[in-house]
């Protein structure tokens, strides 16, 4: 039986949502007649991991759904025993890179990803807590279905599951390596009352992250492009494009990836940075392996802390630096674009060892762009006024501290990706049992759906 990995990483209250990923999970065990990993990763705080543990105890018992309900206790557990089976040098630093004091994006999917290699998975199927799902016709959209049905598989073979293809035949021998959607409603970055209160603001802001020299014309293609996901009209019919995926149009909240790509590259493991988690659609891309972008949009909405007191400082931050970051990824970006198919072997895998060098290249980029940016955006907050004015004071006195962070996430990056390989193969090594579920009441649910633990 085929083991797959449904993750939901969160650090807020979502039981609606376990419940949602729960029946999302059991659709994919009938449909597909696999073994579902229902992998939840909360860092959420005691009373929201007991709501959740809650959610999942009362999910139906369904024969092949496994349900994992880890705390960062015994997440941490677990990535010491593979840290130390590794027997890599630096064993706590790497912790601290896989399990930081502080929000990653991309860290927390790098944790599903050693997870699912050690229970046995060949696939990583992601989703988010401040999403739902669209219904049709009285039923769930789930996004499981086109990724069950061709991630993994040879192209050629995919092509019967899809409504267009649009592959080069030079590649239908290729695998699926990604095979995702986006969402309707809210834009994935939370700026939308920026637009909303000085469109020409919005544009300098989001026009940040475009790479250094673009063109106007291009900076406004990318405005236009960003954050704006699958737009607004709901699903209607199933559509899904076998091709070179379309990342413009494919969000970590509705993303399925195959086991040889992430067990061959992880993501940056950047802390308070979002988009941190999106390299591996850059690198699925650029390398020519094949993808399939269907339209069964997540709905996204934000939960209010964004937008109040410390939750609204905090998600700004993370967006200066994601700005900040685009100064060392662009120059990997392009160094990806350049390499194409070079960056696989003759076996359809990833090459990691000219990723990691890229890297370590870029971390020595000059930073006047970034003193740039950070000027900028100074300049555009303090023109909206109130509390973006107030959060302008707040990044002044950082700004050096938030400079030389953007470069040490890029050389962490890069020592990442070296040490990934052992830490994937110890992880293949580390048995289930060590997998224990945070509380009582999520063990309880583990016994139900047949946990082994």
């Amino acid at each position: 039986m085929r083991d797959i990995c449904l993750t939901l990483p969160t650090n807020r209250e979502c039981a609606d949502t376990v419940t949602a990923i729960g029946a999302e999970a059991a659709h994919a065990v009938r449909r597909f007649g696999v073994r579902v990993h229902l992998l939840l990763l909360d860092s959420a705080d005691f009373a929201a991991r007991a709501r959740h543990a809650a959610a999942a105890a009362a999910l139906p018992a369904v024969e092949g759904l496994v349900v994992h309900h880890l705390d960062e206790d015994a997440q941490r557990a677990f990535l010491r025993e593979v840290i130390d089976r590794s027997g890599l040098p630096g064993p706590d630093r790497l912790l601290d890179l896989m399990l930081p004091d502080a929000v990653s994006y991309g860290a927390c999917t790098n944790r599903a990803f050693l997870l699912a290699a050690a229970l046995g998975c060949t696939s990583v199927h992601r989703r988010d807590s401040d999403s739902r799902y669209q219904w049709h016709r009285g039923a769930p959209v789930f996004p499981i279905e086109h990724e069950l049905a061709t991630l993994g598989r040879k192209a050629a073979d995919a092509a019967a599951a899809v409504t267009e293809n649009t592959l080069d035949p030079a590649h239908a021998d290729r695998p699926v390596a990604l095979v995702g959607a986006s969402f309707v409603g809210e834009l994935s970055v939370d700026i939308g009352e920026i637009l909303r209160r000085d469109p020409e603001v919005y544009h300098d802001v989001v026009a940040l992250w475009a790479r250094t020299g673009a063109s106007e014309q291009e900076k406004r293609d990318l405005v236009a492009e960003s954050f704006t996901g699958g737009g607004t009209e709901p699903f209607t019919a199933d559509r899904a494009v076998l091709g070179r995926p379309d990342i413009w149009h494919i969000d970590m909240c509705n993303i399925g990836l195959d086991h040889e790509v992430y067990e061959r590259v992880p993501l940056p493991p950047a802390t308070d940075t979002i988009g941190s988690d999106y390299f591996l659609h850059h690198l699925v891309h650029d390398a020519g392996l094949p993808g399939v972008t269907h339209n069964r949009h997540i709905v996204n909405y934000y939960t209010p802390e964004r937008r109040t007191g410390p939750g609204f400082t905090a998600y700004q931050l993370r967006y200066a630096k994601f700005l900040l970051s685009m100064l060392y990824l662009h120059p990997v970006y392009a160094d990806l674009e350049a390499a194409g198919d070079s960056l696989l072997d003759e076996h359809h895998h990833v090459r990691p060892e000219p990723i990691a060098d890229s890297a370590r290249r870029s971390a020595a980029t000059d930073r006047a762009e970034n003193h740039r940016r950070l000027a900028e955006l100074d300049r555009c907050y303090r023109r909206l006024g109130g509390r973006y004015a107030e959060f302008a004071d707040h990044l002044a006195p950082r700004r050096a501290q938030l400079l030389d962070r953007a470069q040490s996430d890029i050389e962490d990056f890069a020592l990442l990706i070296d040490a990934w390989g052992p830490l994937v193969r110890a992880s293949r090594t580390t048995p289930a049992d060590r997998l224990r579920p945070a509380g009582s009441a999520s063990s309880r649910a583990s016994r139900r759906t047949g946990d082994p633990t």
